[in-house]
């Protein structure tokens, strides 16, 4: 799921003489290829599964609308109010709506369920903007800042995250910098320990000193990663998106470059508030990325077609469950197909 660029050394020569003859080594690794490649398909099939079914509630609605035998106004304007309800928006719920329309009059489709195919194909396109990946390695330590309101699963996301990145090789260390929250740095501890990495942490220290402290400290021991976790915020709270604002600035001092990813962590069961949430953050701290949780079991999942068509911030994680591997990378194709089927 990540991609590091970092140089391998060189393999020592070969000398092709001095190996034994075998003819059936190029099968075996063929065989054994193909099994890893099947192991490896199995927990991301695994997790599909579930994202089918956490957005069964938001899906569900929207594929009723194609139940019927008539492709007529009156399917249209049923599927305008599903989208709707689905928290899409009224700037995509347009958009989807003029692009499925042209899709159905280009491939001059009569039937239902041909026409819930092609509005799969639209989501899928209008969603592909989102799609991207979280590159480690081109910075060292990479420094990644994550945000978002109280309740969002912040902390939880960055210990997911973390399992992931140590999953793929990178060395982490995390920074306790969410002072404001009774509990959070301890929340932050347990992950620390259930992934063996490093924390840096004090009590009732500013968070702007931790997140420096932490940053030196991985520029010091040769972390790929340092990952700081901030204090939840409200947009509202205007005094503690200063906060915030300090922390990067703060940030920046111990490495000019740094941070080098924004993160944002949303609920997805908050709709078109998570949409506010990203164009809040984003005048604040300048996102580069987000995080969607919680979209097991919500209705509202359409609200990621309104960040498509109104914030086109990257997605690189959705989540549908609590286990450490239910983050998982996000794919504009599959979450389509997930929605719809």
């Amino acid at each position: 799921m990540f991609r590091f660029f970092r140089s391998s050394p060189k393999p020592a020569p070969v000398d092709d003489k001095a190996l034994p003859a075998s003819p059936s080594s190029t099968q075996v690794d063929s065989t054994t290829a193909s099994e890893q490649a099947t192991a490896a398909e199995a927990p991301r099939q695994s997790w599909l599964s579930k994202l089918k079914a956490g957005l069964r509630k938001t899906g569900g609605s929207i594929a009723s609308v194609f139940t019927g035998t008539q492709i007529d106004d009156a399917l249209y304007e049923e599927l305008e109010t599903a989208l709707l309800l689905a928290d899409t928006g009224v700037k995509a719920t347009e958009h989807l709506l003029q692009d499925l329309k042209a899709r159905v009059k280009t491939a001059k489709a009569t039937d239902p369920a041909a026409v819930k195919a092609l509005l799969i194909e639209a989501i899928a396109h209008l969603l592909l903007p989102l799609q991207k990946q979280l590159h480690i390695g081109n910075q060292k330590p990479m420094v990644i800042m994550v945000a978002g309101v109280n309740g969002a699963g912040k902390t939880t996301s960055i210990g997911k995250l973390t399992h992931h990145l140590a999953d793929q090789g990178a060395t982490v260390l995390l920074a306790a910098a969410d002072t404001f929250r009774a509990a959070a740095r301890e929340q932050l501890a347990v992950w620390a320990q259930r992934n063996t990495v490093e924390i840096i942490s004090q009590q009732g220290g500013d968070p702007a000193a931790v997140s420096f402290d932490a940053v030196s400290a991985g520029k010091a021991r040769g972390r790929d990663v340092v990952l700081v976790d901030t204090a939840g915020r409200l947009p509202t709270q205007l005094h503690l998106m200063e906060e915030l604002k300090k922390i990067k600035r703060v940030v920046q001092k111990a490495d000019a470059s740094a941070p080098h990813e924004v993160l944002l962590v949303i609920d997805g069961n908050t709709g078109q508030n998570a949409l506010t949430q990203v164009k809040a953050f984003d005048e604040a701290l300048g996102l580069t990325g987000l995080i969607v949780t919680k979209l097991d079991g919500t209705a509202k999942g359409g609200v990621l077609c309104a960040i498509a068509r109104e914030k086109a911030i990257p997605v690189y994680f959705i989540g549908v469950g609590e286990q450490l591997d239910d983050l998982q990378t996000f794919d504009a194709r599959e979450f389509a197909e997930a929605l719809l089927n």
